[in-house]
């Protein structure tokens, strides 16, 4: 069993700074990819950050030079440093991971379950 699980989030006012991490555990061999989606009421699930397993990585333009995502020194953990947030970056934030697992060797996708950032104006 895998499990990808959430916490930071909260409530902070607009121009704030909120940092949201994400532990993935389980029988995992090996993690490649690690994305944050988020997704605001009413609206589609956005991705914001991914980072690959060489470090490089990639934002939505909307957070360009304002978020920064980053893997802990063990790789299993993935952050979100959010700064200067918005009343827009309102949402559920999600982990996605690409990993393989010990069991089977075979390479899946996997969601955590999410956590709420509310950025008041």
């Amino acid at each position: 069993q895998v499990r990808l699980v959430e916490s930071g989030g909260g409530l902070v006012q607009s121009g704030g700074s909120l940092r949201v991490s994400c532990v993935a555990s389980g029988i995992i061999l090996h993690i490649y990819t690690m994305r944050w989606y988020r997704q605001a009421p009413g609206k589609q699930r956005e991705l914001v950050a991914t980072i690959f397993s060489s470090g490089t990585t990639n934002y939505v333009d909307s957070v360009k030079g304002r978020f920064t995502i980053s893997r802990g020194n063990a790789k299993n953990t993935v952050y979100l440093q959010m700064n200067t947030l918005k009343p827009e970056g309102t949402a559920v934030y999600y982990c996605n991971a690409d990993l393989s697992r010990l069991d089977d060797g075979t390479s899946r996708n996997y969601w955590g379950q999410g956590t709420q950032v509310t950025v008041s104006s």
